[in-house]
């Protein structure tokens, strides 16, 4: 299982705006189920990511942070937002391969933050 970095994305960036030590709590609350659920919605963060479509606030927040959450292994997310995390690079592991490897590739092309954010999130690389 690779980690993208999507992920920590709408998991984690549509649930913060950066701040001192964590990452800002307002997003949390978003329920990540119904956003999973919704192939549009799906299909607009991914795009928004990738630049290939406009973006919510939440989209721009994430796109925002998730380079910083990639390079610090999530060291600023709260376990909730760890936990959002989790989910969606699950998602988009099982149900969007190629995206997932997309968004790879754009965040973490070089495969630099793999190991230490797999083992932040998973608590072992996979």
């Amino acid at each position: 299982m690779q980690v993208l970095t999507l992920v920590v994305l709408v998991g984690c960036a549509v649930t913060a705006v950066l701040s001192a030590d964590t990452y800002t709590t307002q997003f949390d609350n978003i329920d990540l189920e119904a956003i999973l659920k919704n192939e549009k919605l799906v299909d607009n963060y991914t795009k928004c990511l990738m630049d290939e479509g406009p973006c919510t606030n939440e989209g721009r927040t994430l796109k925002k942070l998730l380079p910083d959450a990639l390079k610090t292994a999530c060291a600023k997310c709260t376990e909730k937002q760890k936990t959002g995390a989790r989910k969606v690079i699950k998602f988009y592991q099982t149900q969007h391969p190629e995206d997932f490897k997309k968004l790879q590739q754009k965040y973490d092309p070089e495969g630099k933050f793999k190991a230490e954010f797999e083992k932040a999130l998973f608590g072992q690389t996979l």
